[in-house]
């Protein structure tokens, strides 16, 4: 029996239905956290508890995940930047598979960044419409063991965000 017949089985017991879909609420598919990646010292995926050896201690839970924030960090040897991971479980429990950055005033700030991963070599790509990746600058070279996706279209702070290479990843290289 699967995760969804066990829940929808324990919330049609409960006969009522407010209570039946607070059950399924609760049974939330749990995930085992991603091995654990630094890059430049920062954490891209891993445990909650490697991103709090990594100082992401400012972690503010909701109902369904958890991000961990921690400010003047740097990258590529710019910065500083704020930075957050995002991860699953309101507990945390889930782990992490990204990290995210952001300048809170300068929105060109992370340009710079990309500038560098250019000069050593990173080739940059842009997705188009329709594309799950849209709006994305995605910056990849070849051996690296992530890849960096920058905003273009933006309503707040431009965000610069690391991945691990995985399939499924955008391809930009040839």
């Amino acid at each position: 029996m699967g995760l969804a017949e066990r829940c929808w089985g324990a919330g049609r017991l409960l006969g009522v239905s407010v209570a039946a879909v607070l059950s399924l609420a609760a049974c939330d598919e749990q995930r085992l956290p991603p091995k654990p990646l630094l890059v430049d010292g920062l954490p891209v995926s891993g445990s909650l508890a490697d991103a709090q050896r990594a100082g992401f201690t400012a972690c503010l839970p909701d109902t369904r995940s958890m991000r961990c924030r921690r400010n003047r960090v740097s990258y590529q040897g710019l910065g500083p930047f704020d930075a957050a991971v995002d991860l699953v479980g309101s507990d945390g429990a889930g782990g992490f598979d990204h990290l995210t950055l952001w300048h809170p005033s300068d929105q060109s700030a992370l340009v710079a960044v990309t500038d560098k991963l250019r000069d050593a070599g990173w080739r940059e790509c842009l997705r188009p419409a329709g594309s799950r990746w849209e709006g994305q600058a995605i910056y990849q070279r070849p051996g690296a063991s992530v890849f960096a996706a920058l905003d273009l279209s933006y309503w707040s702070n431009r965000r610069l965000t690391l991945y691990p290479v995985i399939s499924g990843a955008p391809r930009c290289l040839s």
